[in-house]
């Protein structure tokens, strides 16, 4: 019983961590956090994110033999490690882009 209950969960967090990459796509980009947004950011996404990266990370060692066959390394090294890092340790606090806030030029 606590193992079709476990596998339920199990199965429910990977469906909606496949979804998540497309729920983030449709959000706007808010370059100006609120309190709350960087709060949150980084007491709850960023300990989560982490996790993520060394999980991925750890998929990814697991499936090298694999994707070195298939001549996908590089797509699976993205998809894995360099995404979630990115999102980890680049990003902006508060931001929803995984790209480094632009400072403004001259130009802008």
């Amino acid at each position: 019983m606590k193992n079709a209950i476990t596998a339920r969960a199990a199965v429910a967090a990977l469906g909606l961590a496949l979804l998540a990459p497309w729920y983030a796509n449709a959000q706007p980009v808010d370059e100006n956090p609120t309190f709350m947004a960087m709060t949150g950011d980084l007491l709850i996404a960023r300990p989560l994110l982490l996790v993520t990266t060394v999980a991925g990370t750890a998929v990814f060692l697991a499936s090298l033999p694999f994707t070195a066959a298939g001549g996908n390394m590089e797509q699976a090294g993205e998809m894995l490690v360099e995404g979630p890092a990115r999102a980890t340790f680049v990003r902006c606090l508060g931001c929803r882009a995984s790209a480094p806030k632009r400072e403004p030029t001259q130009a802008d």
